[in-house]
């Protein structure tokens, strides 16, 4: 059966409505969002996608507003934690309090839920808490659960964490372990502003009026556009390049290239080719394209890579960025025929 002719049966125009809701989104965002265009598209592409994100930035630069702002364009749920050295699990997760009940006397336990049950949750600099608290916080991402007094609890999808880590003040952190980071789907950087981003900030956030946005999509909506988002086609041409891709960027690779082999200790994994293709799919359809293409896996490349490529002391001493050696291998990857999956049906769709 022909990858395209299956999934998309009696929803021709699905594509279309995420296209749609995606210009919404990001009309709603720039009212109080200046610039950032490609960190936005890479939330966008994470959420439909249903991955989590780290965001890096120094501070000041609205990652907490972006992300707030989007939970209410959303009509999500939002909870902030700020992890700080002291927080405990439970604080995160939840615990069990103990329940008179007066009439009979009788105490039970009563479970109450901790910020993690929430649609969104924005993990404030994830890097400043033990690894105890983090591994409550990775673990509730990756089982959609969580356990608390040997009950189950399960978090209402759609469920998105998204983790900021500052790159200044490293005193005092506790970074993620490579392990952990690999749950994320993207690592996301953000840069300061052009000189014509910073001036609109600071006449826009200084004066009386204050912009605010309104909910675009609801919860039942998003789940629906992240099926959306895994039935659109990727040819075998773009599956073997975004393989490809991956594997070359492990030194024990007879095909890494010799940068590779002298600038990385440890390479992707298979988790990392899960989320090329997903995300290529997800960027994809926000364009409104029918199916995932070569260009989309490179665009995508680097916040899946980033945190999965572990370069070694020769890159350090060379200062060979991660980000730069991800751009060489993407570069230098082969490319096959026949990329695009075509469907007259989805054509007729994006043209609607």
């Amino acid at each position: 059966m022909n990858e395209a002719s299956g999934p998309w049966d009696g929803d021709v125009g699905a594509i279309a409505r995420l296209r749609e809701a995606s210009d919404r989104i990001r009309g709603e965002l720039r009212k109080l969002i200046v610039g950032q265009d490609a960190v936005l598209e890479q939330l966008l592409i994470a959420l439909f996608s249903g991955g989590h994100c780290i965001i890096e930035g120094v501070p000041g630069l609205a990652k907490t507003l972006m992300i707030s702002s989007l939970a209410r364009c959303l009509n999500l749920t939002f909870k902030r934690v700020q992890f700080t050295p002291d927080l405990m699990p439970s604080d995160i997760t939840g615990t069990e309090v103990i329940q008179e009940d007066r009439a009979s006397g009788q105490r039970t336990f009563r479970f109450m839920p901790g910020p993690i049950f929430a649609n969104l949750v924005l993990a404030d600099e994830i890097n400043r808490t033990p690894p105890k608290t983090q591994a409550a916080m990775l673990e509730a991402m990756q089982e959609r659960h969580v356990t608390v007094g040997g009950t189950q609890h399960p978090l209402k999808p759609p469920f998105f964490v998204l983790a900021t880590q500052n790159p200044i003040e490293q005193e005092g952190t506790y970074p993620l372990p490579e392990a952990q980071q690999d749950r994320f789907m993207f690592k996301v950087l953000i840069d300061y502003p052009s000189y014509a981003e910073e001036y609109e900030i600071a006449t826009s956030t200084t004066g009386a009026a204050q912009a605010d946005v309104s909910p675009v999509l609801s919860g039942e909506e998003i789940l629906a556009l992240m099926q959306v988002v895994r039935r659109v086609p990727a040819a075998p041409a773009v599956v073997r390049y975004a393989l490809d891709v991956t594997r070359r960027s492990r030194p024990s690779e007879p095909d890494a290239p010799e940068v590779v082999r002298r600038m990385v200790s440890w390479g992707a994994g298979p988790r990392a080719v899960q989320f090329l293709i997903l995300g290529a799919k997800a960027r994809a359809a926000l364009r409104g394209h029918p199916s995932a293409a070569t260009e989309d896996v490179q665009s995508v490349a680097r916040p899946v890579l980033r945190h999965r490529i572990i370069t070694n002391f020769a890159a350090q001493a060379e200062r060979f960025s991660v980000d730069r050696l991800i751009d060489d291998l993407v570069a230098s990857t082969p490319t096959h025929r026949d990329e695009r999956v075509e469907d007259s049906r989805l054509a007729k769709a994006i043209q609607a």
